[in-house]
């Protein structure tokens, strides 16, 4: 006798078998259930750095800007793994060419620095930024993601939506602490 597909999922020991997602395409997981979630990625902006009126403003706008989202939505702070062998590499180039020794000396600094974070004990890493949302229409996905980055815009924020890159690291974050994987062989403890 086959297995009901419940019955498939609790057998299971792969995490993907308890995800309701088909596919991930056009910056947006489509789920099983024809719905997808789609977002944007806002860019970090450092409002502290701001005068007073300024940075109060920003806050304002940004309460004004929440309040118009009368729907469903979540906000997702999600760190990305970076690799900077390319910046040691520039730098690398830079300490080279330099002719100056004090030149030299600040380079060399850097370049340690660089080394520090990229020992174990350091992690580095991007924050980033989404509010993602789930929809069944096309056309009010469109509408929605034109309405965020518009206001968005507005509060002096950029914005765009979300890439299949950005959702996968979503879900990197979610299912695997952060740990790059392609779904397949994720194993639950026994």
């Amino acid at each position: 006798m086959a297995k009901s597909k419940n019955e498939k999922e609790l057998l299971s020991k792969w995490s993907e078998d308890w995800v309701p997602i088909k596919n991930i395409m056009n910056g947006m997981i489509q789920l099983e259930n024809g719905e997808y979630v789609t977002g944007i990625k806002v860019a970090p902006r450092n409002i502290f750095i701001l005068d007073s009126s300024t940075r109060d403003n920003v806050i304002y706008q940004l309460q004004n800007f929440y309040n118009t989202i009368t729907y469903e939505f979540w906000l997702i702070v999600a760190d990305r793994p970076v690799d900077i062998q390319v910046y040691l590499s520039q730098l690398q180039i830079l300490f080279n060419n330099a002719q100056n020794n004090s030149t030299r000396k600040l380079i060399m600094q850097d370049i340690s620095k660089a080394n520090m974070f990229m020992s174990a004990e350091y992690n580095v890493v991007d924050t980033e930024y989404y509010i993602l949302f789930k929809e069944k229409k096309m056309d009010v996905i469109q509408k929605r993601l034109h309405q965020l980055i518009s206001n968005l815009a507005n509060c002096g924020l950029n914005s765009q939506q979300t890439s299949n890159n950005d959702l996968r690291v979503i879900l990197d974050n979610f299912f695997n602490g952060g740990v790059s994987t392609t779904f397949s062989g994720m194993v639950s403890p026994e």
